[in-house]
């Protein structure tokens, strides 16, 4: 059976965000049906439960129970998420941690067709998203400021420390990160996801193959590009057009 329209609930206790975000849906996504539209949490819990909907917008920061409560307080989320909030580093940087779809207040048109548009093809292709999984426990080590990133597995979540991470590197559509301790970790995510997750980290792109950690560089090798050199003896080539960056954060950092 083709899927036509993902039935869609909005929650944002701003009742006047929902009327917007009801019309630009209606413009700029057709494959959107707006089920129902809620401005309390108390609501959107109501809804959820009653109309088993494919696709939640959900704002986090709301009256009596925020977003993030709100879906923890389910037996079961078996729908897609997708978050809109005003600025917040500490959600953001969880959310990059996780890969979880979030848009920021003001939504612009771009962003809001291209999170619809990633959600559609997930349901599509009937993939099971775990990123609510990996962000609650992303949150959970963000609150207690422990450098962690929570890395989905074959039978589990892996709690990676940030620091611990060598190098990412690319496979197809797939990226294995690399750590210290001579583990590998494939994730179903393209390079650009992860360099998109680890973007507040510090981590560095040297190549279209390869993301590295800065801290566990142990020499630059020069050449047309140049190869580096990791802590574990690792060498890694960095692409002409990446070494003016290298070389200008090396010399940032005294390396």
């Amino acid at each position: 059976m083709v899927m036509e329209k993902l039935r869609t609930i909005l929650i944002d206790d701003e009742k006047t965000s929902t009327e917007v975000f009801t019309l630009e849906l209606g413009m700029y996504c057709p494959r959107i049906e707006v089920v129902a539209s809620c401005n309390s949490a108390k609501e959107g819990l109501e809804k959820i439960r009653e109309l088993k909907p494919d696709l939640v917008f959900l704002d986090i920061e709301m009256p009596w129970m925020n977003g993030f409560e709100l879906l923890q307080s389910l037996d079961k989320i078996d729908f897609e998420v997708i978050f809109v909030t005003a600025y917040d580093e500490f959600a953001i940087k969880a959310f990059r941690y996780s890969a979880a779809d979030y848009l920021l207040k003001p939504v612009n048109k771009e962003d809001l067709i291209a999170a619809v548009d990633e959600v559609w093809q997930r349901v599509e292709r009937r993939e099971k998203s775990d990123q609510l999984e990996v962000l609650f426990s992303n949150l959970n080590f963000l609150r207690h400021n422990i450098a962690k990133i929570a890395l989905p597995t074959s039978d589990g979540v892996e709690f990676v420390k940030i620091e611990d991470i060598l190098y990412c590197a690319a496979d197809g559509s797939y990226t294995t990160v690399y750590l210290a301790d001579g583990q590998k970790i494939l994730q179903s995510k393209t390079l650009k996801q992860v360099t998109q997750m680890l973007e507040d980290c510090n981590f560095l792109r040297i190549h279209q193959s390869y993301l590295i950690n800065p801290a566990h560089l142990k020499r630059y090798i020069r050449g047309q590009g140049g190869m580096v050199m990791l802590d574990n003896g690792t060498e890694l080539p960095v692409s002409r057009s990446q070494k003016d960056e290298l070389v200008r954060r090396l010399s940032r950092n005294g390396k």
